[in-house]
């Protein structure tokens, strides 16, 4: 982290822990407000609880009335998101890959976040690690991964954009809601890539590596507050919401 942004590791933990509590504040907010829908379900007094409306969604979740089993729906049509391919191919390859790009650079994200934490605090990894460069690059499988990942969220993000731009139907809709997260999405995804290239001898398309450091902090920071913070405030709920909702209904058509 330091080596990126050229902040503290101790702010860069403070800074991405307070992202991780404004995101688990929103969620739980979100979850009280669904509480109060436990009410139509004939559970009286349970409005606006938290626990209530866990204990009704597990209830509802392995509700043996259900044609299939949570596995096979959690597979098909939450990890594959087959309802949707059935509708349009173009739509499920924009839904899946951005879907699967932000799950995974999430995952890879949070993975590396641990190795420095248990090589700065544990002394773990120390023969892995090779100073004087970002931990990361210690890791090439790593590395390699992230940037496929990266190209797939790209390519979700592109779909999106052309079906807003150039789809009547899908214009229409749009709203400047809209046109903010799915741009921020994009801006996010091009600066990562920027702040990688530019670190490279001599820079990229003229811009000096000595701005590698900022740049990296500004994809960084807008990462935490779009990708993480945000999600329970805006449309990206439907991220946790739509997959709670498929499970609850047993998946299917």
């Amino acid at each position: 982290m330091e080596y990126y942004s050229e902040l503290s590791f101790a702010v860069m933990i403070v800074v991405g822990f307070a992202t991780v509590i404004l995101f688990l504040g929103g969620l739980l907010f979100q979850m009280k407000k669904w509480g109060y829908g436990s009410e139509g379900y004939g559970k009286p007094g349970q409005g606006g609880s938290i626990g209530g409306f866990l204990k009704l969604l597990l209830s509802q979740i392995f509700d043996k009335k259900h044609e299939q089993g949570v596995l096979t729906t959690l597979v098909m049509d939450i990890l594959i998101q087959r309802r949707i391919l059935k509708r349009s191919v173009t739509r499920w390859v924009m839904h899946i890959t951005i879907f699967w790009g932000w799950i995974m650079l999430f995952v890879f994200s949070m993975l590396m976040f641990v190795v420095e934490l248990l090589h700065k605090y544990g002394g773990m990894f120390g023969e892995t690690i090779t100073e004087g460069r970002p931990l990361v690059e210690s890791f090439p499988a790593i590395v390699l991964l992230n940037e496929v990942f990266g190209y797939v969220l790209l390519v979700g993000v592109l779909i999106a954009i052309a079906r807003r731009l150039f789809i009547t139907e899908v214009r229409e809709g749009t709203t400047f809601y809209d046109v903010f997260l799915t741009g921020g999405l994009f801006v996010i995804v091009v600066t990562g890539f920027i702040s990688e290239w530019i670190r490279s001898p001599g820079g990229f398309m003229g811009i000096s590596n000595e701005l590698a450091p900022p740049a990296a902090l500004f994809h960084v920071v807008i990462s935490l507050l779009f990708c993480v913070a945000m999600i329970p405030f805006t449309k990206y709920i439907h991220i946790i919401a739509t997959p709670l909702s498929i499970l609850t209904h047993g998946g299917g058509e």
